[in-house]
């Protein structure tokens, strides 16, 4: 293949290619909390600039943000070990030399603890109940002990240790980056990323815990601050090819956030099909997020259906996938009729219950067997229109 004189221009631009190895420190142009007064929970809307990044995504995609570690849990570990904060020690595989305090901050993954973890530092004690733990008969045991617990737990439980910083450093492995589903449509909103992070917190074993990435973003990072991301594509979940084709979204809390990319963008292209949105959280006044925007869309029509299921509102706990039972036949009507459908969100308990309902409405309305309701599904998602992106 010959290169004209416009691509090997382009080969040799000297704009640099921005990816997962090679970060875009984005802009924040807006945080803010979209739950209400009262709720228990806290989702954060967050608005990146890509202006000058060459980024581009697709509704669908997923956005990586290389997150930093709390500084309270870093200043923790340094005083517990008694280290040195300036000390230098070296990381990862080409040798990098930095700051102990920077490297635990920014490099390493110090929230996970792993079972090679555990046999590492086995070799740096004489404590006995890590000797027992590391046992290969005591797998089970040592699956359970990592399980919601960090490094300040491990260090604080099986001392003394005879380790310096750079042994345990060398231990930990790199910081991951933390995936989010894009909540926004480039066509809509060109140079911009919209997230939808649910702050993580919880106690685990007599403490405190918190997201890296999610805590990040709800307590420590300002508007005009930036955040290293790069973009994820997602191969499996995507809009129809032609947008005359009908969507049923079931996205309950955090799971709204690729959807809102998907409105927006049947928005923006006038798109024909119907669109049919499943949102649930906890209580209507506190935790509909996007309320307005929603109800918005619906008015103006690009929004068909919107089917809300708040589950502490009522007596009786409502979830996504009662209502979908409740319009059952609307449901397999718009599926006979060639409609895609998208879940995203919770892949314990939600999109498991959300994969019961559907059978049982093609069951029902069908009038088929439990094999025959499968089956058809099943021919749904090879086709390519039950999709899920769940986590």
């Amino acid at each position: 293949m010959q290169l004209t004189l416009d691509d090997t221009k382009n080969a040799k631009s000297d704009k640099p290619v921005f990816s997962r190895t090679n970060p875009f420190q984005a802009k924040v142009l807006k945080n803010i909390n979209l739950n209400g007064t009262g709720s228990s929970k806290e989702t954060r809307h967050v608005e990146l600039s890509l202006k000058d990044s060459g980024l581009s995504y697709k509704p669908g995609d997923a956005l990586g943000v290389i997150p930093s570690n709390d500084p309270e849990l870093v200043a923790a570990l340094i005083s517990e070990m008694g280290w040195d904060e300036e000390a230098v020690v070296t990381v990862g595989k080409q040798g990098e030399t930095m700051l102990l305090k920077e490297a635990l901050t920014n490099y390493c993954e110090i929230t996970l603890l792993t079972k090679k973890i555990l046999q590492g530092a086995a070799a740096f004690t004489e404590n006995e109940e890590l000797q027992k733990l590391v046992l290969v008969e005591n797998a089970a045991q040592l699956k359970e002990y990592c399980n919601g617990r960090d490094l300040l737990d491990m260090l604080r439980e099986f001392g003394p240790w005879k380790a310096t910083a750079q042994d345990i450093v060398s231990l930990l492995r790199k910081m991951t980056a933390r995936l989010y589903s894009i909540a926004s449509s480039i066509t809509a909103n060109p140079d911009e990323v919209h997230l939808t992070i649910g702050a993580v917190r919880y106690t685990a074993h007599g403490r405190d815990r918190k997201g890296v990435c999610s805590v990040l973003c709800a307590e420590r990072v300002q508007e005009g601050d930036t955040l290293p991301v790069f973009v994820q594509a997602n191969k499996h979940f995507f809009l129809p090819e032609t947008l005359d084709k009908d969507i049923i979204m079931v996205g309950p809390g955090t799971g709204i956030a690729p959807f809102r990319s998907f409105i927006q963008e049947l928005a923006v292209n006038k798109a024909t099909g119907r669109s049919w949105l499943f949102f649930g959280d906890q209580h209507a006044a506190s935790d509909f997020l996007y309320q307005g925007e929603l109800e918005q869309y619906q008015r103006d029509g690009v929004l068909t259906k919107l089917d809300t299921a708040f589950s502490r509102d009522s007596d009786q706990k409502v979830y996504v996938q009662h209502k979908m039972l409740e319009h059952s036949k609307d449901l397999f009507e718009w599926i006979e009729k060639g409609a895609y459908f998208y879940v995203c969100g919770d892949k314990e308990h939600m999109a498991k219950d959300v994969n019961e309902a559907l059978l049982t409405v093609i069951e029902k309305e069908g009038a088929m067997d439990r094999d025959a309701a499968e089956a058809y599904l099943k021919d749904m998602q090879q086709q390519g229109r039950y999709q899920r992106d769940v986590y």
